[in-house]
């Protein structure tokens, strides 16, 4: 191809850019329209929702904050689905590793660990508590034959219990009990093990587990993209029989990549105890999982996607928390918005398929 030719064609933003776009506008538009049926002026309720989203350097940087799990799970999900395996044990995986990180802060001797180690020996126990539950069901796969996404998640349920019962139990981490009205949670980690915040103000609370989820997102890329495990990742998920004649081992594979996608889950429950929350109690996951789910399934395998679906739902979880707050719209409508943008981004991402299979 000559300089002319290249001249001649400016690059365009391809059309599956386009349709991803005109769903999420859709989808919102078609959100607005619920909250004026509801009653709600709509531009209060948009006002609301940019405030709480972006409006502020707080609302912006725990909105990233938001996206950093969400991506970490995504993360998680994108590397099992090259192996043909679906991991929905993201919520579980956040949990154990929220429980192992709070017991480690809480560890007298790792809070007087030099060189940041206080923090981090923390996210490595989360880390290896999630690659266990995930391990779990890479484990029951190969010995049983169980479907990893029954087994994922009911292990998310188990998990998710494990940690109420934690905070119900003084002999675990349930801080101890002064009056009637203490409630089930555990103590305030120390200061410490605290991630620390990337601009050293706590008005913008950006911390430390950015540049690590991104170095991570870099490094999954690289791996499904250009490596040889990336390569047998992708050979077992296509013809699993066929890899094993060619002498992969399969079932360490299918094993292996669950305990990274679940070590990705771990860390994110250290991200969120560590960065934001700073106590563990019941229901601290919040959710994250499962919407961490939807962004690895809306990516289609792409971490670049992985990365904007995060974006996209770490700003509506801040924006639709705010609207509630201020506007008054219901927890109800926020969550039908929600799932209105991961419908039509569905779609559109089978139309995607579609116009590339006549591209081909």
């Amino acid at each position: 191809m000559n300089r002319q030719t290249l001249a001649a064609k400016p690059w365009r933003p391809a059309p599956a850019l386009w349709v991803s776009l005109a769903a999420v506008a859709g989808s919102m538009l078609a959100g607005m329209g619920l909250v004026a049926l509801m009653g709600v002026p709509v531009t209060e309720a948009v006002a609301a929702f940019a405030d709480g989203a972006w409006g502020s350097p707080y609302a912006l940087a725990a909105s990233i904050n938001r996206a950093l799990v969400l991506m970490l799970v995504g993360l998680g999900f994108v590397l099992a689905e090259r192996a043909s395996l679906t991991n929905v044990g993201g919520e579980g995986q956040i949990a154990v590793g929220g429980i192992a990180a709070t017991a480690l802060c809480l560890w007298p001797p790792v809070a007087g660990l030099p060189f940041g180690l206080a923090f981090i020996v923390p996210m490595l126990g989360a880390c290896l508590a999630g690659a266990f539950w995930g391990g779990i069901a890479g484990v029951l796969k190969v010995k049983a034959g169980t479907n990893e996404v029954i087994a994922t998640l009911m292990l998310s349920f188990i998990a998710i219990w494990m940690v109420y019962g934690s905070v119900q139990s003084e002999q675990l981490l349930r801080r101890p009990m002064t009056t009637s009205a203490t409630l089930p949670e555990s103590l305030e980690i120390p200061a410490a093990t605290q991630l620390p915040l990337l601009l050293g103000d706590a008005s913008v609370p950006l911390h430390a587990g950015l540049p690590i989820g991104l170095v991570l997102a870099v490094v999954v890329a690289a791996v499904l993209g250009f490596t040889v495990l990336g390569l047998k990742l992708r050979a077992a998920g296509l013809n699993p029989r066929a890899a094993r004649r060619a002498g992969m081992a399969i079932d360490r594979l299918s094993i292996g990549v669950l305990c990274a996608a679940g070590a990705l889950g771990g860390l994110a429950g250290a991200c969120m105890l560590q960065g934001e929350q700073y106590t563990l109690k019941a229901g601290f996951s919040s959710g994250y999982g499962f919407d961490g789910l939807v962004v690895g399934l809306l990516a289609r395998g792409s971490v670049p996607g992985v990365i904007a679906g995060s974006l996209l739902f770490g700003f509506l979880r801040s924006g639709g928390i705010n609207m509630e707050m201020v506007a008054q719209v219901p927890t109800a409508l926020v969550v039908v918005i929600q799932g209105l943008i991961i419908v039509t981004l569905a779609g559109a991402a089978l139309a995607i398929q579609r116009m590339e299979g006549r591209t081909a």
